[in-house]
């Protein structure tokens, strides 16, 4: 698609001008040519005439950038006569929007530009009709456009850019990977799709093969150690590579992949390491690392310790992360029996490549040496553990056993002995300091705990930090202490219809003792009751005894219980007996034997009354109590006197007194000067319901007391007060009281009391001291002016 802009542009358009008229005339031809093929076409009403178009395919160039319409070709039928009668139209894929016929003469053009990698071909269908009537003179037939190719695509990498890896060491021509560029013009024209492959960067490393695009190795031994990644780009061009020819160009990052090619290396022939010999097993002493410069599965390495004389005291492993050999303690160090160990450790790979066997092999040793260091140990026990019995009948101070330890350093410092009292909470043991020998401390009872598990500590004497820890487990023998008893408490019943000889109970015993041989009981009847003539024992040498009748006729109303004493006795040394009493009720049986009741009362109740009724009649007794009992308080307590009780609380209670005052004319309601005043006579108080009689006494001069002595005597005369007055609370309350002492030169200026002032203090100065004094001075002067102002 080339717009014809210049003088090669002209000639181009000029050859293609030629061209397309050649292949309509050609298409003509063949139109021709196929005319005497066509079908005959029927209509009703007219005569049969014969299909006449005169037309083929056409074919127009893709691109085309003119400003007229595009010619495509010519549409006749031999029906036209050339007067215009008839008409040509079109239909199908692009009509009227991209091609256009010239309904009189049937030139088709085509309107816009076309493009082959779009669509190749278009399916049209034409017809000619009768301008007047518009009706078909000849049938509708079909033709095809197709889009000639040019050269407007460049070649595409769809599917780049390419990542691909390839063997390190790999030997030249070793494939990589295949690129592929697609060119959308057509492949079936000229050599527009035809594309050849090219590097423009990656050489010398790799190549290209033009025509297939597989990217080869082009240097042999290339190592990934050197350099790991490359990136190449290539081209691919059209119209087989020539001059105007479209390019397109793609990256492929190359990466050389791994091989087993170097071997494991240690950077140092010698290590030494330090460990304090406390270190406890399966503790890591050192880590070493051979260097592989490879990586993955080829660095994978095994270490081993091939010499030296530590092969037993320590083991060596690798770190599956980091490909260390982890050096760790297999046996307890001590340094007073070896103070240091050499190590022969050999690395090597697990996966060899057997093409670089030649590089050497594939494997390194080294020596590790382990130097122990002392440390200040705690003192150790000959055994870990010691088992050790007593009899349960052992005396206080019995020795048991003895535990003994040493210091394992050099120094050998002596060791004291204790017991860790966390394990010996009753203080049963005790242990001497200096020997080791445990001995009782307490009476032990086997039933009681059969084993004591004990911690004794061992402390060295000059440093008591250091502590190493035994443990003790005590067995207590066992004696015959414990006496045999019933197994149960047995519920014994006797049928009334009992008959001489019947079993009733089967009883067994028990004993907390365990001897060595098991228990064996023996059963009997007391001597007391040896000779009644009710039960009878048999042992059954079993450790069980079987209780039997001797007598039928029991009946409830002449003995409902019957107390059996049994005595037992254990096969211990000494043996040990106990007598237990077997508790036998008599009860009415059924048939089969089985007890019905066995109340003795039960039995002399009148037969009309059942036990529902009886417990019937006892509730509402019961009930009838309860309203007695509560009729009877309920008036204990309206006849209690309205007095305070000392366990009561009457704080609670509120006493309310509607009794207000006149105002300041009111002179008779209350005397302020009882507040502010101690020296005024106070009659005793003996109700306070009864309004006292006020007395005006004349203000008394006071001599200047100190103000405590002034407060305290005021508290003082309100506490006697309170203590003689019948009507105060009987227990302590807080007293208020409003007063601020006495002794003013001015003493009150309330005017309650400022007119029936009987003080000779004489206020004339006031006058002198000017108008803003002046209404003092009328109040409170005796001069003829304040009197009548």
């Amino acid at each position: 698609g080339r717009v014809c802009s210049d003088g090669r542009g002209l000639r181009a358009c000029s050859v293609v001008s030629i061209i397309a008229l050649f292949l309509c005339l050609s298409g003509m031809n063949q139109a021709e040519l196929s005319r005497s093929r066509s079908k005959p076409y029927f209509q009703s009403g007219r005569p049969r005439t014969k299909r006449s178009w005169v037309w083929n395919q056409f074919f127009v160039l893709e691109e085309y950038m003119g400003t007229d319409p595009l010619y495509v070709g010519k549409l006749h039928s031999d029906v036209d006569k050339g007067d215009g009668s008839i008409k040509y139209i079109l239909s199908g894929e692009g009509a009227s929007s991209i091609f256009i016929i010239d309904e009189n003469t049937g030139d088709i053009h085509a309107t816009k530009r076309l493009d082959r990698e779009e669509q190749a071909y278009y399916t049209l269908r034409a017809q000619a009709l009768d301008r007047l009537t518009n009706k078909p003179v000849e049938p509708e037939s079909e033709f095809v456009i197709k889009i000639q190719d040019i050269n407007d695509n460049e070649p595409k990498f769809l599917d780049g850019p390419y990542t691909a890896g390839v063997p390190e060491m790999s030997p030249v021509g070793t494939s990589v990977v295949q690129v592929t560029a697609t060119d959308a013009d057509d492949p079936t024209y000229g050599n527009s799709a035809r594309v050849v492959y090219s590097i423009l960067q990656g050489q010398p490393y790799f190549s290209v093969e033009p025509k297939t695009g597989v990217i080869k190795t082009a240097l042999p031994n290339m190592d990934r150690e050197a350099k790991d990644q490359y990136l190449l780009v290539i081209q691919a061009k059209d119209m087989v590579g020539q001059n105007g020819g479209l390019s397109g160009t793609t990256s492929v990052t190359v990466t050389l992949t791994d091989v087993n090619d170097n071997p494991p290396r240690f950077p140092r022939r010698s290590y030494q390491y330090n460990v304090p010999e406390s270190l406890p097993v399966a503790s890591v002493v050192a880590r070493i690392k051979a260097a592989d410069a490879d990586v993955g599965s080829n660095a994978e390495m095994e270490y081993k310790i091939v010499d030296g004389d530590g092969l037993g005291v320590f083991k060596i492993t690798v770190d599956k992360d980091t490909q260390e050999g982890i050096i760790a303690i297999q046996k307890e160090l001590d340094f007073e029996a070896k103070t240091s160990y050499t190590l022969r450790i050999e690395a090597a790979n697990l996966h060899v490549d057997t093409r670089f066997l030649s590089l050497g092999p594939f494997s390194d040793m080294t020596t590790v040496k382990i130097i122990v260091e002392d440390v200040d140990e705690p003192p150790v026990f000959t055994s870990r553990l010691y088992s050790m019995v007593v009899s349960e009948a052992a005396k206080v101070g019995t020795i048991i056993g003895t535990v003994a330890a040493h210091d394992p350093d050099a120094s050998n410092s002596p060791v004291r002995y204790s017991i860790d009292r966390n394990t010996d909470l009753e203080r049963y043991f005790n242990i001497d300091a200096n020997s080791g020998v445990i001995t009782t401390a307490k009476s032990l009872d086997r039933e009681t705990n059969a084993v004591h598990n004990i911690t004794v500590l061992a402390m060295e004497s000059q440093n008591p930090a250091q502590i190493g820890r035994g443990y003790v487990a005590i067995t207590i023998l066992d004696i015959n202490d414990n006496a045999p008893e019933f197994a149960m408490e047995y519920e014994t019943t006797v049928c009334e219809n009992a008959q001489p000889g019947q079993v009733i109970q089967k009883i067994s015993a028990i004993d907390k003792d365990d001897p060595p041989n098991g228990h064996q009981f023996y059963f009997s009847l007391t001597a007391e009751a040896a000779n009644n003539h009710n039960f009878t024992l048999q042992d059954n040498k079993d450790n069980t005894a079987t209780v039997l009748t001797r007598r039928n006729g029991f009946r409830r109303q002449e003995q409902s219980v019957f107390y059996l004493p049994i005595f037992i006795v254990d096969s211990g040394s000494p043996s040990l007996s106990s007598t237990n009493t077997l508790t036998i009720r008599v009860c009415d049986c059924d048939a089969d034997g089985v007890a019905q009741t066995c109340n003795a009362e039960a039995y002399v109740l009148p037969a009309g009354l059942s036990t529902g009724a009886l417990i019937a009649i006892l509730a509402c007794v019961l009930t009838l109590l309860v309203l007695v009992l509560l009729i009877v308080t309920m008036r204990r307590r309206k006849k209690e006197p309205l007095i305070f009780d000392e366990e009561r609380d009457i704080r609670e209670n509120i006493v309310r007194y509607d009794d207000e005052g006149g105002g300041e004319e009111d002179t008779e309601a209350f005397d302020m000067a009882a507040l502010r005043n101690l020296n005024i006579i106070r009659d005793t108080k003996t109700r306070r319901d009864v309004t006292p009689e006020i007395q005006f006494l004349s203000r008394p001069t006071f001599k200047s007391i100190p103000d405590n002595v002034i407060f305290r005597e005021f508290i003082w005369e309100r506490l006697k007060e309170a203590d003689v007055d019948p009507c105060a609370p009987p227990y302590d309350s807080l007293q208020t009281y409003a007063f601020e002492g006495n002794g003013s030169v001015a003493e009150s200026l309330s005017s309650l009391d400022s007119i029936s002032s009987n003080s000779d203090q004489n206020y004339d100065y006031l006058s002198d001291w000017g108008p803003r004094f002046k209404r003092l001075a009328d109040m409170y002067g005796t001069g003829p002016e304040s009197l009548y102002s």
